[in-house]
């Protein structure tokens, strides 16, 4: 079986039911990957990325120093300029979105060692005018070296 990495490790599991979500996460958690999973929504991108930030200091996924900080604060970025196709605006343009997180941290290709401790963030959910029913689907990756 050819081995998956980071980036699709974290959108396997954004994009999963909960049954299977809680299975791939517990089959990767045991390969040695750090995953976090949790839900925001806001029509404030401040809103998005701080939720993201502040889980991930809460809950001990990244520790407070500059190289950390800085890789997550980088993927996210990454991720939420793809998610917002390029612009990373929500209620100045009158968008709203509700999506799921996910962060992985742990070696760049699954069972390689020597690819060194990296970062995913993949934001998935519904993004558009905030009235019911005029949202979209959307997805955005970042990943990053730590």
């Amino acid at each position: 079986m050819k081995k998956q990495g980071i980036g699709k490790i974290a959108i396997s599991i954004s994009i999963s039911d909960e049954d299977n979500k809680l299975d791939l996460i517990n089959k990767f958690s045991n390969k040695g990957y750090v995953i976090l999973t949790g839900q925001v929504g806001s029509m404030d991108s401040k809103n998005i990325i701080a939720a993201i930030e502040t889980a991930a200091m809460r809950k001990d996924f990244i520790r407070e120093n500059y190289r950390e900080e800085h890789a997550l604060y980088h993927a996210t970025m990454e991720a939420f300029t793809g998610y917002c196709r390029g612009h990373i605006e929500l209620g100045e343009v009158l968008r709203s979105t509700g999506l799921v997180y996910t962060l992985v941290r742990g070696n760049l290709i699954e069972g390689d060692k020597s690819s060194g401790d990296w970062l995913a963030v993949v934001l998935y959910g519904e993004i558009g005018s905030p009235r019911q029913g005029f949202e979209h689907e959307a997805i955005g990756m970042g990943v990053q070296p730590v």
